[in-house]
């Protein structure tokens, strides 16, 4: 069962994508985004499930290099 996880822009708070991985992400894990940018984890969140369910909230923080 892979890791379904919200990638999340440091410099605004704002959710980028959503992404699986295999297995939970290091914080210095590297990978492209589908933009095809190179990113590398710098925060990992890993929050409560909701009541009831069973998977929880993953938030990988990620720097974005600016347009332009």
């Amino acid at each position: 069962m892979g890791i379904v996880a919200t990638i999340m822009n440091t410099a605004t708070g704002q959710p980028i994508q959503k992404m699986s991985f295999g297995r939970m992400p290091k914080p210095w894990a590297s990978f492209n985004l589908e933009t095809g940018e190179l990113v590398t984890a710098e925060r990992i969140d890993v929050g409560k499930p909701a009541p009831g369910k069973f998977a929880a909230p993953v938030h990988v923080w990620v720097t974005v290099k600016p347009k332009g």
